[in-house]
């Protein structure tokens, strides 16, 4: 009986062992697999992240080639600037086994209207079958961008005087510091030095001999104005006359606000007296003062607005006392102010017709066919774009996005704003004016002081003695203001400071050739404008439509793509679809 069960117990006992024996070697087993994979697991991270850093590296050298060759960039499809080449580590060492191909080409809304968009896409593989496609979205940054811009800096023109200038500032020339400072609260970039350096405050420091960036051309004038027949916005001066532009935005739901997606307009007003189309003073001002101005006079007490013209030589409603008084005013031609009322059409001019259908909700306005929508939403064809050939004066409230440019001069002849103020950060309006020559502040009845007789003090004749413009502005020559060296000295003082023309509150951004001339300073005083501008964020991220484009490449986001099954040529033909 006793060894019956000693030999149960060493029965039991082996089974034990043997079990405890494949117990071992399981774990041992699992253990070894699990080595094994995690080895392989971390070879192929480390693989896979080899390939990352080559497409990664290949997208910033796809975007520094077409930065240095714009021939390198399709105008349609996409170009391969590199197929199932070698790639290489950062030290310059081939990476074995290991190819790279980059292509780029126009994606996204390829018209140019929001934005030159683009994209460089890198695939790199190995001989194991191993794959990385990256896609990196980039765009053209467009001129809206800066704050101050100029291709020539003059000798005799610097920053001082506490300038503050918010925004981008790029010059091709000398940047140049009197030693009464600047600040520059961004970047600061020049193709060649700052000179005075010491002088500036850099918040963001400054770079010195960065590449040249081209001025835009005639050219790119050209590229607008078929922009702008497309959206029945193109205009031409008349012969031996002129044309203005005042923008009007209209309350068209009655909400008591004017900020509608489908509440911006312009009129459109031609003469054959550009002189008093812009509201200039009369051609014998300099020994009749204001006496023969038809647009400039008083209100009557029944609310009826005469011209100076229009007034007796003499006695208690003289044209003097008319310019004297305290309703005195100046106009623009062909202003309603002028008339009592819209009037169409007249022997000094005409303001030209909407040849669309007009909008129901504007019935009962006596202008309602001659309000020529600059919205989509009643100009289904409108591009963003308004084209003059040869000079326009511009006023008025602009809602909506657009982009004004001329052959010849703008000259600004009157307040020009937007509806919703650039402060709120909604990037609501926007206005881009590009002119082929000059854009200029116009040294007019409105803008500027007037003595009414040569024995009168000076008086204001708008309703505020300061100016407004509300815009980005690029001029293939300069941005000056008209006899800025001229006129009032202490008439219409700018905040604190006596001066002549007061203060040019400007928002937005200055793009030109050459430096222009605003003001001069004089003891005590000065001509012309003090500078108060301000730069809108908003023209760098919404900029103006089809505004030009420096042809630089930014880095947009960038996209993991599915390297399953890809097609360069799908990838392509789907981001350009239906555009």
């Amino acid at each position: 009986m006793r060894h019956t069960q000693l030999s149960s117990e060493r029965g039991v006992a082996l089974v034990v062992v043997l079990l405890l024996v494949l117990i071992v070697a399981t774990v041992a087993s699992s253990a070894s697999l699990l080595t094994l994979n995690t080895s392989l697991v971390s070879r192929y991270s480390e693989r896979l992240g080899v390939l990352e850093a080559v497409t990664d590296a290949g997208l910033e050298e796809g975007r520094a080639a077409i930065n240095g060759d714009k021939t390198l960039y399709p105008d349609t499809g996409f170009a391969a600037l590199e197929v199932d080449v070698q790639a290489y580590d950062a030290a310059g060492d081939p990476i074995p086994n290991v190819t790279r191909s980059t292509y780029v080409g126009p994606t996204g809304v390829t018209s140019g209207q929001y934005g030159v968009f683009g994209s460089v896409v890198t695939v790199a593989e190995d001989t194991r079958g191993n794959r990385v496609v990256r896609r990196l979205e980039v765009i053209q940054e467009s001129f809206a961008k800066y704050a101050y811009f100029t291709d020539i800096e003059p000798s005799n023109i610097s920053f001082g005087g506490g300038d503050q200038l918010f925004g981008p500032v790029h010059t091709n020339d000398y940047l140049k510091i009197y030693a009464s400072g600047a600040t520059f609260h961004s970047s600061v970039t020049t193709a060649k030095t700052v000179q005075g350096a010491q002088y500036g405050t850099f918040v963001e420091g400054y770079t010195e001999y960065a590449p040249e960036i081209p001025m835009p051309e005639t050219a790119d004038l050209t590229k607008l104005q078929s922009q702008a027949q497309a959206g029945s916005a193109e205009f031409s001066v008349p012969v031996g006359g002129a044309l203005r532009i005042e923008f009007v935005a209209v309350d068209l739901n009655n909400d008591g606000s004017v900020t509608g997606a489908d509440e911006g307009f312009m009129r459109i007003y031609t003469s054959s007296d550009a002189g008093w189309l812009r509201g200039d003073v009369p051609a014998d001002y300099s020994s009749q003062g204001l006496r023969s101005s038809r647009n400039c006079g008083h209100y009557h007490p029944d609310g009826t607005f005469i011209d100076a013209l229009s007034h007796p030589a003499s006695g208690p409603d003289s044209w003097v006392a008319a310019v004297s008084s305290s309703t005195r005013r100046c106009y623009l031609g062909g202003s309603d102010s002028l008339t009592g009322g819209f009037v169409a059409s007249s022997a000094d001019g005409q303001w030209l017709p909407w040849g669309g259908t007009v909008d129901p909700r504007l019935a009962g306005r006596p202008d309602a066919g001659y309000l020529h929508p600059i919205t989509r939403a009643l100009n289904p064809s409108f591009k963003g774009v308004i084209y003059v050939g040869g000079d326009v004066a511009i006023s008025g409230v602009v809602r909506g996005q657009v982009t004004l440019a001329a052959s010849g001069d703008i000259y600004i002849s009157d307040d020009v704003t937007y509806a919703v103020n650039p402060g709120s950060g909604t990037c609501t309006d926007m206005l881009g004016l590009f002119a082929g020559d000059d854009i200029i502040m116009d040294d007019n009845t409105l803008n500027s002081p007037i003595r009414p007789t040569s024995a009168s003090n000076y008086f204001t004749y708008d309703d505020t003695k300061d100016e407004f413009v509300q815009a980005v502005i690029l001029a293939l020559d300069i941005f000056t203001v008209q006899d800025y060296a001229s006129g009032a000295t202490k008439a219409e003082p700018c905040e604190n400071s006596l001066w002549g023309r007061g203060c040019l509150y400007l928002t937005g951004g200055i793009i030109q050739r050459q430096r222009g001339a605003v003001g001069t300073i004089r003891n005590p005083g000065g001509t012309g404008y003090l500078k108060r501008y301000s730069y809108d964020a908003c023209a760098f991220s919404s900029p103006p439509p089809y505004y030009p484009t420096t042809g630089h490449f930014a880095r947009g986001r960038l996209f993991q793509l599915d390297p399953v099954d890809f097609s360069v040529s799908e990838l392509f033909d789907l981001l350009t679809a239906g555009q």
